[in-house]
C-alpha cells in the first residue's frame, strides 16, 4: 500500500487538473536550446519531478521517466501524463524574456518547487550571459541529495499518537460565491506591489501579507455585492511541513487554514479587521493541527487503499475538486534569488482555479511583491473592485499582466495499464 507521504496523483483529473505554474520574467529573451540542455542536465540533481504516473497496486505511483521532459517556445497548453508531454507531470515553456515551469499539484508544492526554477535559472543564466555567478543556496547536479529532501517528512513524529487539537474550525457551507459574468474562460491579472509600502501597511494595520490580501479580497465582496449576506470564505495556505521542522522536503503538503467575514462583521476598521484575521490564523496554524492533520491523512491513506482505483479515480477525486471557499491566498516566502536578482524583472506563481472562485498567489523577490489574481471566468468587475480597495487604502501597484489562463491539463489515469511507457 502506497505510504501515507506519498503523492495522491489521481486527484488531479481532466475536470480539475490542479496544475500550479512559476513564471519568471527575465531581462533579455529566452535561449531554448541553452533552456532545453540546463532541464535535462538537472535531472540527476531533482529525479523526482522527472517522473510519470504508473497505475498498479489499485493506486497510481510515480515512476522515474526517460524520456525528456518537454521545454516548448509557446504558452499554448498540453496535455500531462500524454504523449505530447512524453507522459511527464511536468513541463516547461518559453516566449519572449518568460520560461514558466508547469507541474501537476499533487506532485509538489510552491515551497518544493521553487528549488528547481532557482538551479534551472542559475544554470541557464551562468550560460546564457557567460558569468560565474555565485552559487549560493543552489542545488547543482553533483550534489548529494539529502535524506530530508525525498524521504519521510515526519520521520521521528509521533502521528499515530496526535490528540485533536484545542481549536479545529468547521467550514462555512453557505458561502459567498462570486457572480460568473461574461463567459467562463478563466483568466488572470499580474499586479507589482512595492514591499516596503505594502509591509508598512502590514506594520501599521497589525496585518501580514496574505491577511492583509485576505482582508482586501473580503473588502472587495463588499464593494462588488453590498446587497450579499453570504460569509466570505477565505483560505490560506500553509505547509504542514514546515510546521512540523521539515522544510527543505519537495512533496505535497501545502494545506489550508480558513478565514471567514460575515457580513455582520464591519470591514470598516481596517486594522481590526486585520487582527482578527491573524488572530483567525494563530489559532489554526499551530504544530499540534499539523500533526492531527498528518493523522488523518493516514486514516484516509488506509481507507483509500481498500477502494477500487475505478472509485479513486472517479467520485473520490471529482468531490476533491468542488468549490469550498470563496477565496484562496498563497504566499510563498522567496524575496531573494540571490546572484539570480539583477536578471529577473518578476517572479509569480499561478494555480488552477476549482476549489475556489478566484485565486490569489502571492511572491516577493527584488523587492516587489506579485500578486496573481486568477479567476474562473473573464469579466473584470471584481479585480476592479479589488483594486479600487488598493487604491482607498493608499496602495500603489501596476497591472503587468492580463490574460487568458493557459496552464496544462492532465489526461485521465488509466486504471487498466500496468506497462510501462
Amino acid at each position: 500500500m502506497k505510504e501515507f507521504y506519498e503523492p495522491m496523483i489521481y486527484m488531479s483529473t481532466p475536470e480539475h487538473p490542479n496544475t500550479m505554474c512559476v513564471v519568471a520574467e527575465l531581462k533579455e529573451p529566452i535561449d531554448g536550446e541553452i533552456l532545453q540542455n540546463v532541464i535535462e542536465e538537472l535531472r540527476v540533481r531533482f529525479p523526482y519531478f522527472y517522473v510519470k504516473a504508473v497505475a498498479r497496486d489499485n493506486d497510481v505511483f510515480t515512476e522515474p521517466n526517460p524520456l525528456p521532459m518537454t521545454v516548448r517556445n509557446t504558452w499554448e497548453p498540453i496535455n500531462f501524463n500524454s504523449d505530447e508531454s512524453n507522459y511527464h507531470l511536468t513541463a516547461w515553456k518559453y516566449e519572449g524574456t518568460r520560461l514558466a515551469l508547469e507541474m501537476s499539484h499533487s506532485l509538489s508544492d510552491g515551497a518544493g518547487v521553487l528549488p528547481y526554477v532557482k538551479s534551472a535559472l542559475y544554470l541557464y543564466l551562468c550560460r546564457k550571459t557567460g558569468e560565474a555567478l555565485d552559487p549560493a543556496g543552489i542545488r547543482l547536479p553533483g550534489d548529494e541529495i539529502p535524506e530530508s529532501e525525498t524521504g519521510n517528512p515526519f520521520a521521528g513524529l509521533d502521528i499515530d499518537g496526535a490528540q485533536e487539537p484545542m481549536y479545529t474550525k468547521p467550514p462555512v457551507a453557505d458561502f459567498y460565491r462570486v457572480k460568473v459574468e461574461g463567459d467562463t474562460a478563466p483568466q488572470f491579472h499580474c499586479i507589482k506591489l512595492e514591499e516596503s509600502q505594502l509591509i508598512q501597511y502590514c506594520r501599521d494595520f497589525d496585518g501580514s501579507p496574505n491577511a492583509m490580501i485576505a482582508v482586501m479580497l473580503a473588502r472587495a465582496v463588499r464593494r462588488y455585492d453590498p446587497e450579499s449576506e453570504k460569509t466570505v470564505s477565505v483560505s490560506v495556505a500553509i505547509d504542514h511541513k514546515a510546521m512540523l521542522g521539515s522544510r527543505d522536503n519537495y512533496r505535497m503538503f501545502a494545506n489550508v487554514i480558513e478565514l471567514d467575514f460575515p457580513k455582520s462583521r464591519s470591514l470598516d476598521d481596517l486594522m481590526k479587521t486585520c487582527t482578527m484575521a491573524r488572530g483567525q490564523m494563530m489559532l489554526q496554524a499551530q504544530p499540534e493541527n499539523s500533526l492531527w492533520a498528518m493523522k488523518n491523512r493516514k486514516l484516509m491513506y488506509a481507507k483509500l487503499g481498500q477502494l477500487p482505483l475505478e472509485v479513486k479515480l472517479g467520485v473520490i477525486a471529482k468531490s476533491a475538486g468542488s468549490a469550498r471557499w470563496t477565496f484562496s491566498v498563497s504566499y510563498v516566502n522567496s524575496r531573494s534569488f540571490g546572484a539570480l536578482d539583477p536578471y529577473i524583472e518578476a517572479l509569480y506563481a499561478i494555480a488552477e482555479p476549482g476549489v475556489f472562485d478566484i485565486g490569489c498567489e502571492i511572491t516577493c523577490i527584488n523587492h516587489n511583491f506579485f500578486l496573481t489574481l486568477i479567476q474562473s471566468f473573464s469579466a473584470d468587475r471584481f479585480i476592479d473592485a479589488f483594486l479600487d480597495e488598493l487604491s482607498a487604502v493608499g496602495i500603489e501597484y501596476d497591472v503587468l499582466h492580463k490574460e487568458p489562463l493557459r496552464l496544462c491539463g492532465i489526461e485521465p489515469f488509466d486504471s487498466a495499464s500496468e506497462t510501462d511507457r
